[in-house]
């Protein structure tokens, strides 16, 4: 069953995003050259902290991390460590965060330094702009796969690969609710959407094929091709008009 969220819910689900876009944004100012991942993980915990809030991810299955950091063919769930960045470098940045029992979830993909590829730039891009127009089918009335009929024809389109193995998902008073959201399916497919209704909508974008790999750590997902991977995702709401970003 896909839980209708009252107002009231809706407000503290947009607290917890507030949380996570600020998190997001000072993330991204210190992700430069010769900076190490886990350095972004220990601001990102302070950052959470300081808002009497906590990491949705840490502890979760045993992840480790309080964000995920993905850095080139990485596609999610990459640990945070020693590795420093590098120029050149893109690096996709999951975090979700807990506020008084709710739950909301963001990433982002960025370039490290002044040296990144126009063809890493254009999937960045793309992937980016394959939320938007997902996002843009969140509306009452609509079906499920509407969304990831939508962002599947954007990205194959412009010549990528969509992630299959990885999905969106609801979110609400847990991490992860029902319904799963593919980012490929058949529209006008699926359960109805209804106003009230909170979904994590998440496109994986891949430069070469979508199939992934998970590494040795148990966690770390990569492209099996090794070519590039970005990944952009936002907490929505679904109205019966324009829908409501809540992060």
């Amino acid at each position: 069953m896909i839980d209708i969220k009252s107002e009231d819910e809706i407000a503290l689900i947009k607290k917890a995003g507030s949380i996570v876009r600020v998190v997001l944004q000072e993330i991204e100012k210190i992700a430069l050259p010769e900076v190490t991942t886990r350095e972004l993980d220990k601001k990102a915990e302070i950052i959470i902290k300081d808002f009497d809030a906590k990491s949705a991810f840490k502890g979760y299955k045993g992840f480790p991390g309080n964000i995920c950091v993905s850095i080139n063919e990485q596609v999610v769930h990459g640990i945070p460590g020693k590795t420093r960045l590098k120029t050149g470098d893109i690096l996709s940045i999951d975090v979700g965060v807990a506020k008084c029992g709710f739950y909301a979830d963001a990433a982002c993909t960025i370039e490290i330094g002044t040296s990144v590829t126009k063809e890493a730039r254009r999937l960045i891009k793309v992937t980016e702009k394959a939320l938007s127009v997902g996002i843009e089918k969140a509306v009452e009335g609509n079906r499920l796969f509407d969304i990831s009929h939508a962002i599947q024809e954007y990205v194959e389109g412009r010549g990528y690969s969509i992630v299959r193995d990885f999905v969106g998902h609801g979110i609400g008073k847990k991490m992860h609710e029902e319904p799963e959201i593919p980012n490929f399916g058949k529209a006008g497919t699926g359960p109805r959407l209804k106003k009230g209704m909170v979904l994590a909508i998440e496109p994986m974008v891949n430069e070469g094929r979508y199939e992934i790999e998970i590494l040795s750590d148990g966690w770390t997902s990569v492209t099996r091709d090794r070519k590039l991977s970005a990944h952009f995702e936002h907490t929505v709401c679904v109205m019966d008009g324009e829908p409501v970003i809540l992060t």
